[in-house]
Protein backbone atom coordinates (compact mmCIF):
# COMPACT_ATOMS: atom_id res chain seq x y z
CA UNK A 1 0.00 0.00 0.00
CA UNK A 2 1.36 3.40 -0.94
CA UNK A 3 -0.11 6.60 0.44
CA UNK A 4 -0.58 7.91 -3.10
CA UNK A 5 -2.81 4.97 -4.08
CA UNK A 6 -5.17 5.21 -1.11
CA UNK A 7 -8.36 7.21 -1.38
CA UNK A 8 -10.93 7.56 1.42
CA UNK A 9 -14.33 8.92 0.47
CA UNK A 10 -17.04 10.02 2.87
CA UNK A 11 -20.63 10.68 1.77
CA UNK A 12 -23.36 12.77 3.37
CA UNK A 13 -24.67 10.06 5.69
CA UNK A 14 -23.80 10.10 9.40
CA UNK A 15 -21.88 6.82 9.10
CA UNK A 16 -20.18 4.93 6.28
CA UNK A 17 -16.96 5.52 4.35
CA UNK A 18 -15.38 4.07 1.19
CA UNK A 19 -11.76 2.97 0.76
CA UNK A 20 -10.18 2.72 -2.69
CA UNK A 21 -6.72 1.79 -3.90
CA UNK A 22 -6.03 -1.38 -1.93
CA UNK A 23 -5.85 -4.98 -3.23
CA UNK A 24 -7.15 -7.47 -0.66
CA UNK A 25 -5.83 -10.46 -2.63
CA UNK A 26 -2.31 -9.57 -1.48
CA UNK A 27 -0.95 -10.12 2.03
CA UNK A 28 -1.79 -7.08 4.14
CA UNK A 29 0.73 -5.16 6.17
CA UNK A 30 0.11 -4.26 9.79
CA UNK A 31 -0.50 -0.67 8.71
CA UNK A 32 -3.15 -1.76 6.20
CA UNK A 33 -5.00 -3.88 8.76
CA UNK A 34 -4.80 -1.03 11.24
CA UNK A 35 -6.21 1.41 8.68
CA UNK A 36 -9.16 -0.89 7.91
CA UNK A 37 -9.94 -1.38 11.60
CA UNK A 38 -9.67 2.29 12.39
CA UNK A 39 -11.92 3.29 9.52
CA UNK A 40 -14.47 0.79 10.83
CA UNK A 41 -14.23 2.11 14.38
CA UNK A 42 -14.40 5.72 13.21
CA UNK A 43 -17.25 5.33 10.68
CA UNK A 44 -18.98 2.03 11.67
CA UNK A 45 -19.43 0.90 8.04
CA UNK A 46 -16.61 0.52 5.50
CA UNK A 47 -16.85 -0.29 1.78
CA UNK A 48 -13.67 -1.35 -0.05
CA UNK A 49 -13.97 -0.97 -3.81
CA UNK A 50 -13.02 -3.14 -6.77
CA UNK A 51 -12.13 -6.49 -5.20
CA UNK A 52 -12.18 -9.92 -6.84
CA UNK A 53 -11.64 -12.53 -4.14
CA UNK A 54 -12.08 -16.27 -4.42
CA UNK A 55 -13.11 -18.12 -1.28
CA UNK A 56 -9.57 -18.88 0.04
CA UNK A 57 -8.53 -15.26 -0.48
CA UNK A 58 -11.76 -14.05 1.15
CA UNK A 59 -11.21 -16.22 4.20
CA UNK A 60 -7.58 -15.13 4.46
CA UNK A 61 -8.57 -11.46 4.36
CA UNK A 62 -11.32 -11.82 6.95
CA UNK A 63 -9.01 -13.64 9.34
CA UNK A 64 -6.83 -10.53 9.57
CA UNK A 65 -9.72 -9.00 11.52
CA UNK A 66 -10.25 -11.85 13.97
CA UNK A 67 -11.41 -15.45 14.39
CA UNK A 68 -14.32 -16.42 12.15
CA UNK A 69 -17.72 -17.58 13.36
CA UNK A 70 -19.18 -20.91 12.24
CA UNK A 71 -22.92 -20.77 11.57
CA UNK A 72 -24.74 -23.50 13.49
CA UNK A 73 -28.04 -23.45 11.59
CA UNK A 74 -27.56 -22.57 7.90
CA UNK A 75 -26.71 -25.25 5.31
CA UNK A 76 -25.39 -22.64 2.88
CA UNK A 77 -21.72 -22.54 3.74
CA UNK A 78 -19.00 -23.14 1.17
CA UNK A 79 -17.82 -26.74 1.01
CA UNK A 80 -14.65 -27.16 3.11
CA UNK A 81 -15.07 -23.61 4.40
CA UNK A 82 -17.68 -23.77 7.18
CA UNK A 83 -17.00 -20.14 8.19
CA UNK A 84 -17.99 -18.79 4.75
CA UNK A 85 -21.70 -18.48 4.02
CA UNK A 86 -23.31 -17.93 0.61
CA UNK A 87 -26.15 -15.41 0.24
CA UNK A 88 -27.74 -15.81 -3.18
CA UNK A 89 -30.99 -15.98 -5.13
CA UNK A 90 -29.36 -18.08 -7.86
CA UNK A 91 -30.45 -21.68 -8.44
CA UNK A 92 -28.51 -24.83 -9.21
CA UNK A 93 -29.38 -26.71 -12.43
CA UNK A 94 -31.68 -28.99 -10.40
CA UNK A 95 -33.58 -25.97 -9.05
CA UNK A 96 -32.12 -26.11 -5.55
CA UNK A 97 -30.90 -23.00 -3.78
CA UNK A 98 -27.29 -21.88 -4.21
CA UNK A 99 -27.37 -19.83 -1.01
CA UNK A 100 -29.59 -18.26 1.62
CA UNK A 101 -32.40 -16.45 -0.21
CA UNK A 102 -33.66 -14.06 2.43
CA UNK A 103 -30.83 -13.45 4.88
CA UNK A 104 -30.98 -10.20 6.79
CA UNK A 105 -34.25 -8.83 5.43
CA UNK A 106 -35.37 -7.29 8.72
CA UNK A 107 -33.62 -4.92 11.13
CA UNK A 108 -31.12 -6.66 13.40
CA UNK A 109 -27.53 -6.76 14.55
CA UNK A 110 -25.53 -9.86 13.75
CA UNK A 111 -24.75 -12.37 16.47
CA UNK A 112 -26.32 -10.49 19.38
CA UNK A 113 -27.87 -13.90 20.10
CA UNK A 114 -24.42 -15.23 21.06
CA UNK A 115 -23.01 -14.99 24.58
CA UNK A 116 -19.97 -13.37 22.97
CA UNK A 117 -21.42 -10.96 20.38
CA UNK A 118 -19.84 -10.73 16.97
CA UNK A 119 -17.45 -7.87 16.27
CA UNK A 120 -17.60 -7.35 12.48
CA UNK A 121 -19.54 -8.77 9.55
CA UNK A 122 -17.99 -8.87 6.08
CA UNK A 123 -19.80 -9.26 2.73
CA UNK A 124 -18.25 -9.54 -0.73
CA UNK A 125 -20.52 -8.77 -3.70
CA UNK A 126 -19.84 -11.13 -6.61
CA UNK A 127 -23.10 -10.21 -8.38
CA UNK A 128 -25.27 -7.15 -7.76
CA UNK A 129 -28.83 -7.01 -9.17
CA UNK A 130 -29.35 -4.17 -11.61
CA UNK A 131 -32.41 -2.58 -13.19
CA UNK A 132 -32.37 0.32 -15.65
CA UNK A 133 -28.70 0.83 -14.85
CA UNK A 134 -29.28 1.16 -11.10
CA UNK A 135 -28.20 -1.30 -8.37
CA UNK A 136 -30.82 -3.05 -6.26
CA UNK A 137 -30.54 -4.92 -2.97
CA UNK A 138 -29.12 -2.04 -0.91
CA UNK A 139 -28.05 -2.72 2.67
CA UNK A 140 -29.32 -0.15 5.17
CA UNK A 141 -27.68 0.72 8.49
CA UNK A 142 -28.66 2.79 11.51
CA UNK A 143 -26.14 4.39 13.85
CA UNK A 144 -26.58 3.17 17.43
CA UNK A 145 -24.09 5.68 18.85
CA UNK A 146 -26.27 8.51 17.55
CA UNK A 147 -29.50 6.76 18.55
CA UNK A 148 -28.35 6.38 22.14
CA UNK A 149 -27.08 9.97 22.33
CA UNK A 150 -30.38 11.32 20.96
CA UNK A 151 -32.62 9.45 23.41
CA UNK A 152 -34.43 11.62 25.96
CA UNK A 153 -32.43 11.82 29.19
CA UNK A 154 -35.13 10.01 31.17
CA UNK A 155 -35.03 7.06 28.75
CA UNK A 156 -31.24 6.84 28.93
CA UNK A 157 -31.48 6.82 32.72
CA UNK A 158 -34.00 3.97 32.65
CA UNK A 159 -32.05 1.68 30.33
CA UNK A 160 -28.50 2.41 31.58
CA UNK A 161 -27.70 -0.65 33.68
CA UNK A 162 -30.65 -2.67 32.33
CA UNK A 163 -30.14 -6.04 30.66
CA UNK A 164 -32.13 -7.50 27.77
CA UNK A 165 -32.64 -11.01 26.49
CA UNK A 166 -31.64 -11.79 22.89
CA UNK A 167 -33.07 -14.88 21.19
CA UNK A 168 -32.08 -16.22 17.76
CA UNK A 169 -35.43 -17.97 17.44
CA UNK A 170 -37.30 -14.65 17.33
CA UNK A 171 -35.76 -13.63 14.01
CA UNK A 172 -35.92 -17.08 12.46
CA UNK A 173 -39.53 -17.75 13.42
CA UNK A 174 -40.62 -14.27 12.30
CA UNK A 175 -39.04 -14.82 8.88
CA UNK A 176 -41.06 -18.03 8.46
CA UNK A 177 -44.21 -16.26 9.62
CA UNK A 178 -43.66 -13.63 6.89
CA UNK A 179 -43.45 -16.34 4.21
CA UNK A 180 -39.80 -17.43 4.13
CA UNK A 181 -39.22 -20.84 2.57
CA UNK A 182 -36.49 -21.67 5.09
CA UNK A 183 -37.32 -24.87 7.04
CA UNK A 184 -38.21 -24.56 10.72
CA UNK A 185 -35.40 -25.03 13.20
CA UNK A 186 -34.99 -28.55 14.52
CA UNK A 187 -34.92 -29.15 18.28
CA UNK A 188 -31.17 -29.78 17.96
CA UNK A 189 -30.65 -26.44 16.21
CA UNK A 190 -32.71 -24.63 18.82
CA UNK A 191 -30.66 -26.21 21.57
CA UNK A 192 -27.49 -24.79 20.00
CA UNK A 193 -28.89 -21.25 20.23
CA UNK A 194 -30.29 -20.66 23.73
CA UNK A 195 -31.30 -17.09 24.65
CA UNK A 196 -28.55 -14.86 26.06
CA UNK A 197 -28.51 -11.60 28.04
CA UNK A 198 -26.62 -8.39 27.22
CA UNK A 199 -26.56 -4.85 28.63
CA UNK A 200 -28.96 -2.57 26.78
CA UNK A 201 -26.32 0.14 26.72
CA UNK A 202 -22.85 -0.92 25.68
CA UNK A 203 -19.56 0.93 25.88
CA UNK A 204 -17.41 0.22 22.84
CA UNK A 205 -14.13 -1.44 23.89
CA UNK A 206 -12.13 0.60 21.35
CA UNK A 207 -13.84 3.97 20.94
CA UNK A 208 -15.20 4.18 24.48
CA UNK A 209 -18.50 5.54 23.15
CA UNK A 210 -21.87 4.35 24.45
CA UNK A 211 -24.30 2.69 22.05
CA UNK A 212 -27.83 1.31 22.19
CA UNK A 213 -27.72 -2.51 22.11
CA UNK A 214 -31.29 -3.63 21.44
CA UNK A 215 -32.59 -4.57 18.00
CA UNK A 216 -35.93 -5.65 16.49
CA UNK A 217 -34.50 -8.89 15.15
CA UNK A 218 -33.31 -10.60 18.32
CA UNK A 219 -34.13 -8.58 21.46
CA UNK A 220 -37.18 -10.06 23.18
CA UNK A 221 -37.49 -8.63 26.70
CA UNK A 222 -35.89 -6.51 29.42
CA UNK A 223 -34.90 -8.39 32.56
CA UNK A 224 -36.80 -7.52 35.71
CA UNK A 225 -39.48 -5.48 33.93
CA UNK A 226 -43.09 -6.51 33.58
CA UNK A 227 -44.01 -7.95 30.19
CA UNK A 228 -46.10 -4.90 29.30
CA UNK A 229 -43.47 -2.39 30.45
CA UNK A 230 -40.71 -4.26 28.64
CA UNK A 231 -42.62 -4.51 25.38
CA UNK A 232 -43.61 -0.85 25.50
CA UNK A 233 -40.01 0.29 25.96
CA UNK A 234 -38.66 -2.03 23.26
CA UNK A 235 -41.33 -0.94 20.78
CA UNK A 236 -40.45 2.70 21.45
CA UNK A 237 -36.72 2.04 21.07
CA UNK A 238 -37.17 0.05 17.86
CA UNK A 239 -39.17 2.90 16.34
CA UNK A 240 -36.77 5.58 17.58
CA UNK A 241 -33.58 3.93 16.29
CA UNK A 242 -34.87 3.94 12.69
CA UNK A 243 -35.18 7.71 12.45
CA UNK A 244 -33.84 9.07 9.11
CA UNK A 245 -31.03 11.04 10.74
CA UNK A 246 -29.41 7.78 11.90
CA UNK A 247 -29.65 6.05 8.49
CA UNK A 248 -26.94 5.09 6.01
CA UNK A 249 -27.90 3.26 2.81
CA UNK A 250 -25.16 1.34 1.04
CA UNK A 251 -25.65 1.09 -2.71
CA UNK A 252 -23.71 -1.93 -3.85
CA UNK A 253 -21.16 -2.07 -6.64
CA UNK A 254 -19.98 -5.37 -8.03
CA UNK A 255 -16.70 -6.22 -6.32
CA UNK A 256 -17.49 -4.31 -3.13
CA UNK A 257 -16.28 -5.64 0.18
CA UNK A 258 -18.53 -4.24 2.90
CA UNK A 259 -17.63 -4.45 6.58
CA UNK A 260 -19.52 -3.14 9.57
CA UNK A 261 -19.19 -2.86 13.31
CA UNK A 262 -21.97 -4.89 14.90
CA UNK A 263 -21.72 -3.11 18.23
CA UNK A 264 -22.49 0.35 16.86
CA UNK A 265 -25.02 -0.44 14.10
CA UNK A 266 -28.14 -2.33 13.18
CA UNK A 267 -28.79 -3.24 9.55
CA UNK A 268 -31.26 -4.63 7.04
CA UNK A 269 -31.03 -6.02 3.50
CA UNK A 270 -33.45 -4.57 0.92
CA UNK A 271 -35.40 -7.23 -1.03
CA UNK A 272 -36.39 -5.10 -4.04
CA UNK A 273 -35.07 -7.40 -6.80
CA UNK A 274 -36.67 -10.25 -8.72
CA UNK A 275 -35.70 -13.93 -9.02
CA UNK A 276 -33.68 -13.36 -12.21
CA UNK A 277 -31.97 -10.20 -10.93
CA UNK A 278 -29.05 -11.93 -9.27
CA UNK A 279 -27.64 -10.94 -5.90
CA UNK A 280 -24.79 -13.29 -5.02
CA UNK A 281 -22.47 -12.68 -2.09
CA UNK A 282 -20.14 -14.48 0.28
CA UNK A 283 -20.13 -13.61 3.97
CA UNK A 284 -17.97 -14.03 7.02
CA UNK A 285 -18.76 -13.06 10.59
CA UNK A 286 -15.84 -12.08 12.80
CA UNK A 287 -15.90 -12.87 16.49
CA UNK A 288 -14.81 -10.47 19.20
CA UNK A 289 -11.22 -10.33 20.34
CA UNK A 290 -8.77 -7.58 21.25
CA UNK A 291 -8.39 -5.52 18.07
CA UNK A 292 -4.95 -4.88 16.62
CA UNK A 293 -5.69 -1.17 16.65
CA UNK A 294 -6.82 -0.95 20.29
CA UNK A 295 -3.52 0.29 21.67
CA UNK A 296 -2.77 2.64 18.79
CA UNK A 297 -6.13 4.03 17.75
CA UNK A 298 -4.65 7.51 17.18
CA UNK A 299 -1.72 6.22 15.12
CA UNK A 300 -3.37 6.93 11.77
CA UNK A 301 -5.40 9.90 10.63
CA UNK A 302 -8.66 8.37 9.31
CA UNK A 303 -10.51 11.64 8.98
CA UNK A 304 -11.89 12.52 5.58
CA UNK A 305 -13.04 15.79 4.06
CA UNK A 306 -16.63 16.71 4.89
Amino acid sequence: MSESSICIKKGNSPIGVRLEGIDLRKPLSGAEVLLIEQLLYSHSVLAISDQNLDVPAWRAFCMYLGPLHRNATSPFHVRDYPEIMVLSNKRNPDGSQVGALDAGQDWHTDMSYNAEPGKFTALHALDVPMRDGQPLGDTQFCDMYAAYAALPAEVRERIDGAWALHDFHKYFDEAIRRGSTRPPLTPEQRAKRPPVRHPMVGRHPVTGRKFLYADPGYTVSIEGWSAAESQRMLDDLFEFQLRPEFLYRHRWRRGDVLLWDNWSTIHKATADYGPTEYRHMIRAQINAFEPQGMMSFAALDTSVPA
